[in-house]
């Protein structure tokens, strides 16, 4: 007996420890899952696979690998997603700005292509795979808040003309590499004149193609009476139809014996069982690119994820979608692949083309692989010029010009921020450019909420709200000073508040009373404290008595616990109009007053 109910004690016990673990989104899914659901993701599945398969191979190659690679990508983080992750849509694999991203990281490690090379791509995807699952596990999605909007718009618009740029080599059949942008235009017109005629033809004819497809067929398809799903599914196959239409002539005509770059065999299988390098050095070199790749991966994904989500009223979770992403990333690296995150255009088509669940990801992986067991022999002859056409094509759709303008007329601080950002990025590379981006923000961040806004306000007539006297008609009184301090208190404007307050009593010879409003308060930090207790002393000293009107709940619960609060020569009032009405009823207006 005693046994038995040691079992069932310890039975509870690892129910207790179950309930507090998360469980898999496809279990919550997966319940629902029928046969109009199968349709619908077996249809998204099938627009996906078309696209993906000449964006894997593109990107493999920006990245520096074999265009394998980018096969190899596209297979097992799809299927660890959808297991883990929590967005209906999230089509996971290789981007423009995360590959950018893995072959800066690794550029100056090992030559581009070289075992040693892919070796370091698999390490860093590894990297990041444990660095987003412990991010997930420690719940600090919150970190990504620290990428601005207009930092991570400038970001990916400078990225974006440095992945085109750098891809106009491969379209024009010269050697003219550089790490920044600058040294990529300059490289470009020095070897102009060496532009393989043939080469150039190709990528720019599949890169006008590319887009006329992107712009105008659609409109076309659709005044020729064609069904959305089937328009649709047409223009996003848009890429194959420009391998096809080259690759083909290239065989037939022999292009390559006439100087032009073809992608040569592609290795006909699954992707291979692989293991991350264990190189202590390896890791310390990457640890850093890592991070940034990883920040940059979520942030890129959990935003298109929570867009796609709120169509449908749906909602993700945001450290559960730091684990799923960390999970694909490492079976990127055991699967011979590198860094992957959540693509904003395939996210985008699989949300249109109807999938319903991240099942989709699962049967698109399916087409990945059988394309990478059947298809590869046919891509020997694609000539690398259409694939950097697809790049070009696929990364200026980043660029958002508006935004400049936007952010201008709104704040020019986040412009500067936004600006340096673009700049840093163009000028020295992506990694200093995203750590510039975030720095200037911060460091803006930082001088804005030093100097808070301080408000002097009084009651404006006939009702109980209070406004700016430099704004607004209101009733003051000689004996009080309202003061509506506008940010948190911190260690950064202390002192602007104490210059603030000496400042009143000055200026207000009859003064005994002066009342902070903290409804817009939300910390009160330690340097703040002391400014307070410093506020308080003057003040009372010059027999005039300090008072704090509307206290926020978790403010006032660390006061509660301080000198500050138990010598305060005033009260705290709930609210601003109660201060005002016992401390100088003659401002209230009379029929209130009775």
């Amino acid at each position: 007996m005693g046994g038995e109910a040691g079992n069932a004690g310890m039975s509870a016990a690892t129910r207790a420890v179950l309930r507090r673990l998360p469980s898999l989104p496809i279990l919550r899914w997966g319940k629902e899952y029928g046969r109009d659901t199968l349709v619908s993701d077996l249809l998204a599945a099938l627009i996906v696979t078309i696209m993906l398969i000449p964006q894997g191979l593109a990107y493999a190659l920006l990245a520096g690998l074999p265009p394998e690679a980018g096969l190899y990508a596209s297979i097992a983080p799809l299927v660890l997603y959808a297991l883990f992750g929590t967005s209906r849509v999230l089509a996971v694999g290789p981007v423009a700005l995360i590959s950018l991203m893995t072959a800066t990281a690794i550029g100056d490690l090992a030559v581009a292509g070289s075992p040693e090379y892919w070796s370091a791509a698999i390490a860093l995807a590894f990297l990041s795979g444990l660095i987003l699952c412990a991010m997930g596990l420690l719940r600090l999605g919150f970190l990504a808040n620290f990428l601005s909007h207009p930092v991570i718009s400038g970001f990916i618009s400078a990225s974006a003309l440095l992945i085109a740029a750098g891809q106009l080599n491969t379209i024009l059949g010269i050697e003219a590499r550089g790490h920044t942008f600058v040294e990529i235009v300059a490289n470009l017109a020095r070897h102009l004149p060496q532009t393989q005629s043939l080469s150039a033809a190709v990528g720019l004819c599949a890169a006008a193609f590319l887009f006329w497809a992107r712009t105008a067929l659609k409109p076309l398809l659709v005044r020729r009476g064609i069904a959305p799903r089937t328009t649709d599914a047409i223009v996003k196959s848009a890429p194959v139809a420009a391998i096809a239409a080259t690759t083909l002539p290239t065989w037939l005509l022999g292009w390559h014996e006439q100087g032009l770059k073809i992608v040569g065999s592609v290795p006909a299988g699954l992707p291979p069982l692989t293991l991350p390098s264990w190189n202590p050095a390896l890791w310390e070199a990457l640890l850093l690119p890592a991070l940034l790749i990883s920040v940059v991966g979520f942030v890129e994904s959990v935003s298109v994820a929570q867009t796609l989500a709120a169509r449908r009223r749906q909602r993700i979770e945001p450290d559960q979608e730091l684990v799923a992403l960390g999970a694909s990333n490492l079976s990127a690296a055991f699967s011979g692949g590198f860094p992957v995150t959540g693509g904003f255009a395939r996210s985008v088509v699989n949300f249109d083309a109807g999938a319903r669940t991240p099942a989709a990801g699962i049967y698109t992986a399916a087409g990945v692989g059988l394309a990478s067991v059947m298809l590869t022999p046919a891509l020997y002859y694609l000539p690398q010029a259409t694939l950097a056409a697809t790049i070009i094509v696929a990364v200026l759709s980043l660029i958002d010009v508006d935004i400049f303008r936007r952010t201008w007329i709104y704040s020019k601080t986040d412009f500067v921020a936004m600006l340096s950002t673009v700049a840093a990025t163009l000028t020295v590379g992506v990694e200093t450019g995203l750590v510039t981006g975030v720095a200037v923000s911060l460091a803006l961040f930082l001088f804005r909420t030093s100097r808070p806004h301080i408000a002097e306000v009084g009651l404006v007539p006939g009702t109980e709200h209070f406004r700016n006297v430099l704004r607004h008609p209101v009733k003051t009184s000689p004996r009080l000073v309202s003061l509506r301090v506008d940010e948190s208190l911190y260690f950064a404007n202390a002192r602007t508040l104490e210059d603030r307050v000496n400042e009143a009593a000055a200026k207000h010879p009859e003064l005994q009373h002066l009342v902070l409003q903290c409804s817009a308060i939300n910390v009160i930090d330690a340097s703040a404290l002391e400014s307070l207790e410093a506020i308080e002393k003057r003040l009372r000293e010059a027999g005039i008595a300090l008072h704090l009107s509307e206290v926020k709940g978790p403010v006032m619960d660390r006061l509660k616990h301080t000198e500050f609060l138990h010598g305060l020569s005033g009260k705290v009032f709930l609210t601003h109009y109660q201060a005002i009405g016992e401390l100088t009823p003659e401002v209230m207006d009379p029929l209130a007053a009775r």
